[in-house]
């Protein structure tokens, strides 16, 4: 029970880092989870729609609108005609978001990296299986 509880201790101070993040920026805590699911979509290669946006962050179609509005008006994301279907709209992370939350996230990124690297090969496999279990388990509820 001991890593469990460590585990809602970081849940928790990530939490209120990303509450933080989003009140000195004006943004909504939503506002928050839709540029890290753009931002973790546009990692893995996936373009993002506003209904597959809606359907991650559990909102209906008038709240992603309101969302995805409010992100352009602060110029942190863009909606784009695709290309091989004009009639779809992608959204886009703009730079100015990234280099915001690396503004911000950054010290709290690199000191992970640094962390991560004092560990061995089998070690960060460990946390790794670990995270993507908890990840998992929390995905089922």
């Amino acid at each position: 029970m001991d890593l469990v509880h460590l585990l809602r201790e970081v849940t928790v101070r990530l939490d209120l880092a990303g509450a933080r993040f989003a009140g000195r920026n004006g943004l909504h805590p939503t506002d928050l989870r839709a540029l890290i699911g753009l931002l973790d979509a546009a990692r893995a290669g996936t373009e993002s729609t506003p209904g597959r946006l809606g359907e991650q962050l559990g909102l209906n179609s008038a709240g992603t609108t309101a969302l995805i509005d409010r992100l352009e008006r602060l110029g942190l994301i863009r909606r784009v005609r695709d290309t091989r279907d004009r009639r779809r709209v992608l959204l886009e992370v703009d730079e100015r978001a990234v280099a915001l939350g690396r503004s911000f996230f950054g010290p709290l990124i690199d000191r992970t990296i640094d962390l991560l690297a004092t560990f061995e090969p089998g070690e960060q496999a460990a946390v790794r299986r670990f995270l993507s279990g908890v990840r998992d388990a929390a995905g089922e509820g």
